[in-house]
């Protein structure tokens, strides 16, 4: 698909004139007509989704930053007077709100669906690197919006995060002073997040922009997983307009509509109680605890004793992401066609809930009611702790071990030879 040549022609005086100096309009008629592989399905429609998010995210949050203010003892009566007083304030700030999870999850489906049809190895690698860039900013992003409410779970869930950054040797102290604008969380602080955060989504923008020129350059994944030769595109292809936006259009109506659902209906099941008190630096909540987004992480975090090492851990388990076109040694890229690894990616679908759900209980408390198994030196066996260290080794043990090994021992499926081909036992072609 890199091959593509642009079928676009200018018809008007103006169109020509902006052709030799800014081409965006060639741009855009060149994408609608990407030639695209015509099985996609439904799990390719996130990438749209994911933009309509990104936009929704960026058009209510200059809105809600008009009335916000950056102050300690302004702003979580700022955002209870946008609720109130400001015209069609609380349908903005619940749709940004709710936004930011409808956000994740989208993307969360969006990187499993890359990771179980094999979307990230060559020639695609930059595409999944960029994609795994922007994924880091969307955690920052909502981070350091979960502050600016700056109810309770806000202060301290900063209060908890920035400590994490003093830990680190040698620059984590000038860091975290920098980062809070001195040594603890105050006015300086909560300015320095509300400028970062109105910051970062346009960073992020500008990352999508990357991600789609990867895309256009390496072209699109398919479900069988298999390069489409020159001789086979006009058969196996298809232009993205209007077949696929129509799909894409249908998708977002559903995405839409469960989004409305929380906006309308539950606006407030996906945040916590505790951030509509306002902060108290001299009264802990019982139990500081993230988004559900980011629970996962915070889980692992938890799982190590030691807290450099969580630090560490946590970004790891993003950071293995990175490097993962080069952990996964297998020729064949669709997990469609590789039963073992297919069996181990259902494990790491329950660790990841898993991880989740262990990211909001109290480490101490017991898994199975007050049951008390023997003990060890750190507690109870049978406390959250010991699942999620046994879940935190499997997440990177699928990364780091299972990956390499598997994709050097096992042997595949049959490959259909073209995507439009279905699998014949014996004469199926073997293709990466």
């Amino acid at each position: 698909m890199s091959d593509h040549e642009s079928t676009y022609v200018p018809k008007t005086a103006i169109e020509r004139w902006m052709d030799t100096r800014l081409p965006i309009i060639r741009f855009g008629m060149d994408y609608a007509n990407l030639p695209t592989p015509r099985n996609l399905n439904y799990w390719w429609t996130f990438g749209g989704i994911l933009a309509l998010c990104l936009m929704t995210q960026i058009i209510t949050g200059v809105v809600l930053a008009m009335h916000y203010t950056p102050n300690t003892a302004l702003a979580f009566e700022s955002v209870e007077r946008i609720m109130r007083d400001v015209n069609g304030g609380w349908l903005i700030r619940y749709v940004h709100a709710n936004g930011a999870s409808m956000f994740f999850i989208a993307v969360y489906l969006h990187m499993l669906r890359g990771l179980y049809y094999g979307s990230y190895k060559a020639p695609r690698e930059m595409i999944w690197i960029v994609g795994c860039l922007i994924f880091f900013l969307m955690i920052a992003t909502a981070f350091l919006g979960y502050v600016l409410p700056w109810g309770q779970m806000s202060f301290w869930g900063a209060e908890v995060i920035t400590n994490l950054i003093g830990a680190i040797p040698v620059v984590g102290e000038p860091i975290l002073i920098w980062l809070r604008g001195g040594p603890a969380i105050d006015n300086a602080t909560l300015n320095r997040f509300f400028s970062l955060h109105y910051l970062l989504p346009f960073v992020i923008a500008g990352c999508v922009v990357l991600h789609l020129w990867a895309l256009h350059a390496a072209g699109q994944n398919n479900p069988v997983g298999i390069l489409i030769p020159k001789d086979r595109q006009k058969k196996d292809m298809l232009p993205f307009h209007p077949y696929f936006t129509v799909k894409d259009g249908f998708a977002i109506i559903l995405f839409l509509i469960l989004f409305a659902v929380f906006v309308f209906y539950q606006p407030n099941a996906l945040g916590h109680a505790d951030n509509y008190i306002p902060a108290n630096p001299l009264q802990t909540p019982a139990h500081i605890v993230p988004e559900w987004y980011m629970l996962p992480f915070y889980a692992i975090l938890r799982a190590i004793p030691d807290k450099f090492g969580g630090v560490v851990a946590m970004f790891a388990a993003i950071g293995v992401l990175f490097v993962l076109p080069w952990l996964d040694t297998s020729k064949v890229r669709s997990m469609r066609y590789r039963p073992t690894m297919k069996t181990f990616f259902i494990i790491f679908l329950f660790v990841c809930f898993g991880l989740g759900w262990c990211g909001a209980q109290l480490p101490d408390a017991p898994v199975i009611g007050s049951f008390k198994t023997f003990t060890l030196i750190d507690g109870d066996l049978n406390s959250y702790l010991w699942l999620t260290r046994f879940l935190t080794a499997y997440y990177f043990i699928f990364f780091l071990v299972l990956m390499p090994i598997i994709g050097l021992r096992e042997k595949p499926l049959p490959i259909p030879a073209t995507i439009s081909e279905p699998v014949l036992s014996g004469d199926a072609e073997q293709k990466g």
